[in-house]
Formats: structure tokens, sequence, C-alpha cells
């Protein structure tokens, strides 16, 4: 049976890992370089690493700081922000990267999935999308979720997925940060309209609320959190010990805390 991966994510700004809630109110945490390292040593499936202002300011991902990260890290690594062409998907492979991350860029250029896809294939290319319900509707938003694109949430997902995204983020605005679980209903709306890895960002305040997500939606594959990671509330090591209990596939580690 395929583990459930547990991922703990970098938001990245000015050089610092920071966290907020609903996408405001950002707080400085740590260095993003030394908060990897930690992560890969404790049991973290994989590690992304977002610079979360990287398109709202126009400018390319900080790759000095990302390769160093890279450097630290010994577990698969997501990386994005600022991805708007091949050349950053390039840029961003060559820092050390697994797997390149596209948001703001897929939606100003859609082509984008595709040729990255065709280029460096699917399991390369994640698609990131940051979805908030609008008079009952899930929309995606841009530009760290500070923009409303108009466009219909599953629909474009399904779309990208078809033109060769390989797995699927849904960061949902609604829930991040508040700490009260994963947007189970969004989730599985993503869930029912494709077959590539679904993981779940947004919402994450106990260990019970991975539980509930994979015992609710089994087709999701990952979890994803930060400040919960980041500030001690959560141990991976003792949240994998609490899903195998309950029946959920996790990756055991020695050196899990």
């Amino acid at each position: 049976m395929i583990t459930k991966r547990i991922i703990p994510c970098l938001d990245v700004r000015d050089g610092r890992v920071v966290k907020g809630v609903n996408f405001e109110g950002l707080r400085d945490v740590s260095s993003p370089v030394s908060l990897a390292a930690y992560y890969s040593e404790c049991g973290a499936d994989e590690l992304v690493f977002y610079d979360i202002t990287a398109s709202a300011e126009g400018r390319k991902l900080f790759t000095d700081i990302l390769t160093e990260t890279a450097r630290r890290v010994f577990i698969p690594l997501t990386v994005g922000g600022g991805i708007n062409t091949l050349d950053d998907f390039d840029r961003v492979l060559k820092c050390g990267a697994d797997k390149v991350s596209v948001n703001s860029g897929a939606i100003r250029d859609p082509g984008l999935v595709r040729r990255a896809a065709e280029r460096y294939g699917d399991q390369c290319v994640v698609l990131s999308v940051d979805v908030k319900r609008v008079d009952g509707v899930f929309r995606v938003f841009a530009k760290g979720g500070r923009e409303n694109t108009g466009m219909e949430a599953i629909g474009w997902i399904r779309d990208c997925v078809r033109a060769g995204a390989g797995e699927v983020v849904v960061n949902s605005i609604d829930t991040d940060g508040v700490k009260q679980g994963f947007d189970l209903e969004m989730l599985d709306a993503v869930c029912r309209a494709v077959d590539v890895p679904v993981i779940a960002s947004g919402g994450a305040g106990c260990i019970g609320n991975f539980i509930k997500l994979f015992q609710t939606l089994p087709r999701v594959d990952a979890g994803l959190a930060a400040s919960i990671f980041h500030f001690g509330t959560v141990k991976i090591g003792d949240l994998k010990q609490q899903m195998k209990a309950a029946g959920i596939p996790a990756r055991i580690t020695e050196k899990g805390e």
C-alpha cells in the first residue's frame, strides 16, 4: 500500500520563512536553510519551498537560498514562486529542486504546463492552485492569493492535469492558517476530477486533522502544513505514529521526532 506523505511547507519572503492566516499577516519564523535541514532529518517525506512574493513582485525566485537549501535536504524538494517560463523551470532544477511548482505562471500562460511536461516529464510539473469560495463557487486566485482570476477552479485544475501536470497542490485560502482542519469539500471535488496525486494544503491544526483527512478522503496522497510544524505544535514523528495506529500507511524513520 502506498504511504501517505507528510510535507512541511516553507513560505519564504525576503530570504526568511514566514507564516500568516488566510495568506495575510505574515510573521517571521526561521531560516529556510536550517528549517529544511531539520525537516529532512526528522522524518518529513518531502519538502515544499515557496518564494511567496516572487510572482506578485515580478521577480525571479531566490536561487542562492534555494541552492543552499537543496544541499542540506535529502528528501524530494518541490520549489515554486515566480515560475513563468521554461527557463525558470531549468534554473530551479539546476539549483537542486526535484519538482517545480507553477501557479500564477500557468494562469498567465496556459501552455506553460504542457511545454514543461513535454521537456521535463509530468512527474516534474506540480500545479499549485490557490482556491477560495466566491459566492459559493471555487475560484482560482493568483499572486499569492491576492487576485481573483474569476476562473472556476475544478475545471482549471482538470485542464492543467490533461496538459501534463503530474501532481496538484490544493491550497484552500478559506482554511489557510485557521487550524480547524483541511477543506474536505474542496479536496473531494478535486479528487473526483483528476487521477494524479492530490496534496491537501491549508487548515491543519492538530494530528487529528491529518487522520480525518486520510480516513475521509483516501484518494488524497499527502498532507502539507507549515505553522504547526514550524512552531512545534505537531512533531512529524508523533503524527506518523498516530497515522500508523489509525491504519493509515506512513513511512516511519528512526530519526523521526
